[in-house]
């Protein structure tokens, strides 16, 4: 059921989430998409590339800034507020996820080609530690993941990343606010491009 908001209920989201650690392939598509709605108002940006929607959303249309406090693999919590100022780039993923593995390298020299102006994190949805360091090291992956199989962030980000949507990536203005989301394999140049966009802003 959902709440008097509109907005799927904690019930179905971690349903959802059952959903995702239960198929061992994910082609990054949902009909039950929090954003769709939004997708015609967003200056015109919604558009296809590569393998998945993008949605860019314009300044005026990005919604609040999220928050959400989070376990990385190492041990360390995170929280999101911390991240004001700098642009964030989140990436759900799982090691068996087939267009994860796809994406990884694009990812990875993204991280690289940004190191000194976005921030860069992996959300693992279903892995232990050791099967995600194995993808990492496979992948020569360097920015950290968060450990996310009780769904804490992707419950914090359900009104942006569609459940059973792996891989989704989200990219976080300096505000702290979602300014683009690619649902399935995120294409190197389209991603660059969302990415460019938020550091060329003013916080």
């Amino acid at each position: 059921m959902s709440s008097p908001s509109g907005r799927p209920s904690r019930r179905q989201v971690l349903a959802g989430l059952t959903g995702v650690l239960a198929l061992p392939v994910l082609a990054a598509c949902s009909s039950e998409d929090p954003l769709a709605d939004q997708a015609g108002n967003a200056d015109g940006k919604n558009y296809i590339a590569g393998d998945g929607s993008v949605l860019e959303l314009a300044v005026e249309d990005r919604p609040e800034p999220t928050d959400f406090t989070a376990p990385l693999f190492s041990g360390e919590e995170i929280t999101a507020s911390d991240w004001r100022g700098t642009p964030v780039v989140l990436n759900f993923w799982y090691a068996a996820c087939a267009p994860c593995r796809v994406e990884a390298p694009d990812l990875q020299a993204l991280n690289e080609e940004f190191a000194d102006e976005v921030q860069f994190y992996g959300v693992n949805v279903r892995d232990t530690i050791g099967t995600a360091e194995a993808f990492e090291r496979n992948f020569g992956i360097t920015y950290p993941s968060f450990e996310d199989r009780n769904g804490k962030v992707l419950l914090a980000m359900t009104d942006y990343v569609p459940p059973q949507a792996v891989p989704t990536t989200i990219v976080l203005d300096r505000a702290g606010r979602v300014s683009a989301r690619v649902l399935g394999i995120a294409e190197h140049s389209t991603l660059r491009s969302l990415i460019q966009t938020v550091v060329a802003e003013s916080a």
